[in-house]
């Protein structure tokens, strides 16, 4: 999917961009899905969640964009124990130029993070879809 990281200037963009990807790909997806509380308890809402509709599968992302330094890369730790909570598996998408590249590894060395531009490859095989 060349090209649609550049298409994105902000995170609800970016979550718009997840969602007709997977749709695309004939996953079915919904944004701001709830799934419980936190411990000081606020709502916990997963970005958006993946369905496969043949053996129902799901996904949870949460998608984080930063066009420039600031607090999104310091809630990226969280981020990835608060998905460690969901009562299913779940990635962090990433994009923008305001990620450090420090951050950008760390988020790749994960296992758990995956940048915009490579989510395609990263779904079909994750929803075990025709590889192109």
């Amino acid at each position: 999917m060349p090209g649609r990281a550049q298409a994105v200037s902000n995170g609800e963009a970016l979550k718009r961009a997840v969602m007709e990807l997977a749709e695309s790909l004939g996953l079915a997806a919904r944004a701001e899905v709830k799934v419980g509380r936190r411990i000081w308890g606020a709502e916990r809402r997963i970005d958006v969640v993946l369905t496969h509709p043949g053996d129902r599968k799901r996904l949870g992302i949460e998608c984080k964009f930063q066009s420039s330094t600031g607090s999104a890369e310091e809630k990226i730790p969280l981020t990835l124990q608060d998905i460690a909570a969901w009562p299913i598996p779940g990635i962090v998408v990433f994009t923008g130029t305001g990620f450090s590249a420090h951050m950008q590894a760390f988020l790749t060395a994960s296992g758990r993070a995956v940048e915009l531009a490579d989510l395609e490859p990263w779904l079909r095989l994750f929803f075990g879809l025709e590889l192109t």
